[in-house]
């Protein structure tokens, strides 16, 4: 139980990796942590997602809008996932405002005593805040590798990459990497 009193997030939305997705759900369980699923809520008390290969549904209660900073601070880590989930995030209403979970993102930026982690396709959802990886080494799918270099990241040819309190992971495939590693460093935390 190397995480017990350890709060870790992670954004969900549809079009999620259902094997990431599960393999978070037990293995960060698995060593004691308070795992917290959220998402953009649009004023409803609960959403139902769906996943991307099997269409396996996921029910969300809990939304980042309106978190508090005290709460944001009691996370331990936040995690982007892979897949279609930081895409389908980063929709604003309004294209001249950054998305309200890039925002939610960049808070969670702004306290180094949260770990971020960030998998894949969760790139995406710095796009209208590339400020967070400018000079930062990272990892992400190769699809995403002209990205990285676009927001100015320092790109690795690696499955997963540390730099502080900055995770990333190649794909989802490499979840069980990327979770090790965060359960890693949050333990000596």
């Amino acid at each position: 139980m190397k995480l017990k009193g350890k709060k870790i997030g992670i954004l969900i939305e549809s079009d999620f990796y259902e094997h990431e997705i599960w393999y978070y759900h037990y293995r960060f369980l698995e060593e004691g942590a308070e795992l917290h699923f959220m998402t953009r809520l649009w004023g409803q008390p609960s959403i139902t997602f769906k996943g991307h290969e099997y269409h396996a549904p996921f029910e969300c209660n809990e939304s980042f809008e309106g978190m508090d900073d005290q709460t944001l601070k009691s996370f331990a880590a936040i995690i982007v996932p892979s897949a279609m989930v930081s895409d389908r995030l980063r929709y604003t209403e309004n294209v001249n405002q950054i998305p309200p979970a890039t925002e939610f993102l960049k808070r969670a930026f702004s306290q180094p005593s949260i770990i971020k982690g960030i998998i894949c396709h969760g790139l995406w959802l710095v796009a209208p805040a590339p400020e967070l990886v400018k000079g930062r080494p990272l990892t992400c799918h190769n699809n995403l590798h002209g990205d990285a270099i676009a927001y100015g990241a320092i790109y690795r040819d690696e499955d997963v990459v540390i730099d502080g309190d900055l995770i990333t992971g190649r794909t989802g495939a490499h979840a069980h990497l990327f979770a090790r590693t965060i359960i890693d460093r949050l333990s000596i935390s």
